[in-house]
């Protein structure tokens, strides 16, 4: 454990110390969110547009933090209570922390960047050097600016080997990586278009990741990618590295002679120094065939013995990149992260573990922790001061050595022998409306308690990247002058991703008000545990109780709203109770007109028992250009009805008309809020391609079937074979949101890289797609929408809106969520 005392910490980052006791630092802390242990931590209050770790060094020291690494000096009386290191800028001392810590080790480091490719061949390299091996990793994908320091953080005497990826989005970002990690060993995976549009050119991001290795002796790579390869043999520092590379094709360290796909399984054969060599690994896509060439290259220049490799290749896991939250049994949900389990990647799950709010109970599902090079007592003791750091109320432990150490855990357990013994015992633990998390490595095949808890749905799932919500919210904050608020529309089951797993993360990213349709929705993100102000939109007035109830906000639009809502609070006994006006600037929906303002004005100033927070409108047409003069003629006419009831209010309101569109393309119509909804789910009025992809619409081809001529197919014989085909069943249907105006081919779905057409009217639960001449087959994985069928392009074939599809799609379709 990294250990360094307040005054040593202070010179490393050449800060000024304003020192209030003695203390020694264990634990590095970048996110007030996340939970911690607060003496032995030291807090970076890092600096971003929109983020300012300054705010939140108050609330920490009520928490017990104790150590500080700031920009900016606290107030007299707060820089009594805690140790403070004052720093040019708090990125920069974490950095130069890591730096020097890096130092202190002198075994062996491995590198690892390129486009893709990069976390899966780290985890691959543990995998297949564990035995030999302690090493310390990249948790997850810590790769970036932040996440190579904390990474880095983890190195301690007791390992021999490191293993670190390094990613960038903009020029002059690899160097401050390289003067951390320093590897010893450099690979580049491949180069690809990700961040492109920060760099000049590929070349010039090729030579900007290859900064990585000026002080590597080894350099792995595929010499196919030509770029890559001339830029290197061309490189006045790089050529004169030892350059060890494979091919298919050149004459390379590692020449590869035959790749041999079967169903489940590619053989690969090689030349290495005049030996011919073979591994097999449990995967056939190209991308994995290309990442374990590169670790087995890794290994032959480790010397690793040819059949350690083969028997070590054949076992490699498929590595779940991201953690995967789904909906258990009796109303629980899962935090599945069962492919491995170290105490890395146990604190990030526990994180997104205390996210689920929804649920007051807490479960973790927890294996051995194997390979650590750590005391078991020592390591288990962690373990359990980590479970009741995070308010964990359950544990069940597999296996002999978790076993053995009951004793140090002080909540409700339960311990097995195996993963067979627990699931005979299934029956007799109740699982129900708790948040559990499944932590296994990977040879407890914990895949088979995920399939026993989970709930029990058809093949057909919607699966929603909560990391790319996040991206995509960042994309509009971007936009924003600094002291704008966000409202983030969470209405209709938040556009069909599911709602208080949407409004978590938006929770968590700190946004200012959440937006619902109606209150039995502004209800449900209460009782799953949201406490952002909500605002209802479209409120009922024999709701009005319930909204108190559950301190809902309600849109107010007209008077006798306005004053039956002031009589409900005035009988309730409240006083200031929050509401929002909606005023009609032009869209003729809900809202107060123009004419009917001085009404307004007149009857304000008599409900006493209420305040106005907001106050807002709607844009009619701002994603449209043809329409942009009466968008302006809206945003002008909304600040002189604001201006009059902020003037007879005599108290300062939030004022807010910009939704997605009109943040993209109004940007002086901010005021002090803005509404943020379709923009968050990946659909922007400027380009999608500038926002990311959340959710994907997939299923699975069930069945494979042969039609002779003349046959028909789907009710009605609308599909005809007028030739032989084949055609594959898929259990998606218009039940499910598979609009059925797509039938006989005007609609297509992707299979393995190719468009297949819908032949046959869609079925309320399944379709027939056309597959003659291709490979599909039963299994393969279909996608209805997402990254590589944009649900754009599916809207425009239906003449319709991404809203209609995404709202569309059925709540009997599973939704799966993801995270880092």
């Amino acid at each position: 454990m990294a250990s360094y005392s307040i005054d040593k910490l202070a010179k490393i980052v050449f800060g000024e110390l304003y020192k209030y006791k003695d203390s020694v630092i264990h634990h590095i802390i970048i996110d007030s969110r996340k939970l911690f242990t607060p003496e032995n931590s030291v807090f970076f209050a890092i600096q971003g547009e929109r983020h300012d770790g300054h705010q939140f060094i108050n609330d920490l020291i009520k928490k017990g933090i104790q150590n500080f690494v700031v920009t900016e000096l606290p107030n007299p009386d707060i820089l009594e209570k805690a140790n403070f290191v004052k720093v040019p800028t708090a990125l920069g001392a974490l950095q130069q922390l890591a730096s020097y810590h890096r130092n202190q080790f002198e075994y062996p480091v491995i590198g690892i960047t390129g486009s893709n490719g990069k976390t899966i061949v780290k985890e691959w390299i543990y995998h297949l050097l564990q035995d030999s091996y302690q090493i310390v990793r990249s948790p997850k994908s810590y790769n970036s600016q932040i996440g190579v320091p904390l990474s880095i953080w983890s190195m301690e005497e007791k390992y021999n080997l490191g293993v670190f990826e390094a990613g960038i989005s903009q020029t002059g970002e690899m160097q401050r990586l390289q003067n951390i990690i320093r590897p010893d060993i450099g690979i580049f995976t491949n180069i690809g278009q990700a961040h492109q549009e920060n760099f000049k050119s590929l070349k010039q991001k090729i030579e900007e990741k290859l900064e990585l290795f000026y002080e590597s002796e080894t350099i792995i790579y595929c010499e196919d990618h030509q770029k890559i390869h001339k830029t290197i043999t061309e490189h006045d520092i790089l050529k004169y590295k030892n350059l060890l590379t494979w091919s298919y094709e050149g004459d390379a360290t590692l020449n590869i002679l035959s790749i041999d796909k079967e169903k489940t399984k590619t053989v690969i054969a090689a030349e290495y120094k005049d030996q011919w060599l073979k591994i097999q690994i449990p995967f056939i896509d190209n991308g994995s065939i290309e990442n374990a060439i590169h670790a087995w290259l890794l290994m032959l220049h480790l010397n690793m013995n040819p059949e350690i490799i083969n028997k070590q290749m054949e076992n490699l896991p498929a590595i779940a990149m991201r953690l995967e939250m789904k909906k258990g049994i009796n109303h629980s949900t899962i935090v599945n992260d069962s492919y491995n389990s170290d105490l890395g990647s146990l604190n990030i799950a526990l994180n997104m573990l205390n996210q689920q709010n929804q649920h007051r109970k807490k479960t973790v599902i927890l294996s051995d922790i194997v390979q650590t090079g750590r005391e078991a007592s020592d390591l288990y003791a962690d373990v359990a001061d980590m479970l009741q750091r995070n308010q964990v109320d359950r544990l069940i432990g597999i296996g002999e050595s978790i076993s053995h150490f009951r004793n140090l855990f002080s909540l409700e357990k339960y311990f097995f022998s195996s993963t067979e013994q627990f699931i005979s015992a299934i029956s007799f633990l109740q699982f129900k409306n708790e948040a559990i998390l499944l932590k296994g490595s990977r040879q407890f095949y914990f895949e088979k308690i995920s399939q026993l808890l989970e709930e029990k749905v058809h093949q057909t799932v919607l699966e929603i990247d909560l990391d790319n919500v996040v991206t995509n919210l960042n994309y509009f904050r971007n936009k924003l002058k600094k002291n704008t608020r966000i409202m983030a529309m969470v209405k209709a089951f938040s556009y069909g991703s599911g709602t208080y797993e949407i409004a978590n993360v938006l929770q968590y990213q700190l946004v200012d008000y959440l937006g619902v349709a109606f209150t039995d929705e502004g209800v449900t993100l209460r009782e799953s545990g949201i406490t952002l102000p909500i605002v209802v939109m479209n409120p009922e007035p024999d709701s009005y109780k319930i909204m108190i109830d559950y301190e809902l906000e309600p849109e107010i639009y007209n008077l006798n709203n306005l004053q039956n809502f002031n009589k409900i609070v005035s009988m309730i006994g409240r006083e200031e109770y929050p509401i929002h006006l909606k005023l009609d600037t032009g869209m003729n929906r809900l809202g107060f007109k123009e004419e009917e303002l001085p009404e307004l004005l007149e009857k304000l100033p008599e409900m006493n028992h209420v305040r106005v927070s907001s106050v807002f409108s709607h844009l009619a047409a701002a994603d449209e250009t043809d329409k942009d003069d009466f968008t302006r003629g809206q945003i002008k006419l909304f600040e002189n009805m604001t201006n009059q009831i902020t003037e007879i209010l005599g108290y300062p309101v939030i004022r807010h008309i910009l939704n997605s569109a009109g943040i993209e393309r109004f940007p002086e119509g901010q005021f002090e809020m803005v509404r943020l909804g379709i923009g968050l789910y990946g659909i922007s009025a400027l380009d999608h391609n500038l926002l990311s992809n959340i959710s994907t619409f997939k299923s699975t081809i069930t069945q494979v079937k042969q039609v002779n001529t003349n046959e028909t197919i789907g009710y009605g014989r609308m599909g005809v074979a007028e030739i032989p085909k084949t055609i594959g069943i898929v259990p998606v249907g218009y039940a499910d949101g598979l609009n059925r105006a797509l039938s006989n081919g005007k609609g297509v779905l992707y299979v393995n890289g190719n468009y297949y057409p819908i032949i046959g009217n869609i079925c309320m639960d399944m379709c027939m797609i056309d597959i003659s001449g291709s490979d599909a087959k039963e299994g393969d994985e279909v996608i209805i929408f997402g990254e590589e069928l944009p649900v754009t392009e599916l809207a425009q074939k239906l003449g319709t809106i991404p809203y209609e599809i995404f709202t569309g799609i059925s709540e009997r379709v599973k939704r799966i969520y993801f995270q880092e």
